[in-house]
């Protein structure tokens, strides 16, 4: 994947701002421990919940059981928006992804994964792999991977900044 150009927009940035590049805005992107994922309910309604991610290979991956609300969303419309950043309006840097959730059925790559999200959560978050799904105690969860198609970045405090990574 070609590394996408930082588009700062004037209209919503401080004189003087300027476009982080792309190699930041991953690294914000990888050490995020919290994300809240939006997606769209059948009936078009907005449904919104947080979750753990992990960024690799270029995309976002989140799990979730089959039947969770999400998950349902999901079989509908795989558009998703997930957001992470500071819960402050003048410090700190926000990030929104946009893309298609996809789901990632196959056992080694879910092994690779299970390995990164205990890596980065702890042990609590071991996952058994089998079957297509992450198995943790009795419960078991379907993986997806977001490969952003836009990312927008907002940089909160002085400099006040709105940067957007188109992916083409």
């Amino acid at each position: 994947m070609r590394e996408p150009e930082a588009e700062l927009d004037p209209r919503y940035s401080s004189e003087g701002a300027a476009a982080p590049g792309w190699s930041e805005a991953e690294a914000l992107l990888a050490g995020a421990e919290l994300f809240w994922i939006s997606t769209v309910r059948p009936d078009g309604r907005p449904h919104v919940t947080p979750l753990p991610a992990v960024w690799a290979d270029g995309a976002l991956h989140f799990c979730t059981g089959p039947e969770e609300r999400k998950a349902r969303n999901l079989a509908a419309n795989p558009h998703v928006v997930l957001t992470t950043g500071t819960n402050t309006w003048d410090k700190g840097y926000d990030l929104v992804v946009e893309g298609e959730a996809v789901r990632v059925p196959d056992d080694a790559r879910l092994r690779e994964l299970a390995a990164a999200w205990e890596a980065k959560y702890g042990s609590f978050w071991h996952f058994e792999v089998r079957d297509g799904c992450f198995h943790h105690g009795p419960g078991r969860a379907v993986v997806y991977s977001v490969a952003p198609r836009t990312v927008f970045g907002f940089g909160k405090g002085e400099p006040f900044s709105q940067t957007r990574w188109r992916f083409v």
